[in-house]
């Protein structure tokens, strides 16, 4: 089950990464981390920005709010989709939640 922690910062939950995967695309759950399958190769860098450009693009948010906090050079990372920048805060932190959780469900 897919765990989304919320400070005053924003949203935290992890992320499994496959690279050199055949599409861009976010595809269901991998244990307890949304599950993202990207194009890049995990090669300086360029598994991690793709990453972060379709998780942005999938939850409608700026590329600018999503930061990898953790596991930059791992599969599993954990992610932070920034929030205290906006101004109902509170209502974007449930848009995002329920965005975060629909792409959870999605078949792979």
């Amino acid at each position: 089950m897919l765990k989304i922690d919320a400070d005053k910062i924003g949203l935290k939950f992890n992320i499994y990464v496959q690279p050199r995967s055949s599409r861009n695309q976010v595809v269901g759950l991998h244990g307890d981390a949304l599950k993202v399958k990207i194009k890049a190769p995990p090669v300086e860098g360029a598994a991690n920005k793709m990453c972060i450009a379709v998780l942005a693009k999938a939850l409608n948010v700026p590329k600018s709010a999503v930061e990898i906090v953790s596991g930059h050079s791992a599969r599993t990372k954990r992610l932070l989709i920034q929030t205290a920048r906006v101004d109902d805060t509170d209502k974007e932190i449930k848009r995002i939640k329920m965005a975060i959780r629909s792409l959870g469900s999605a078949q792979k």
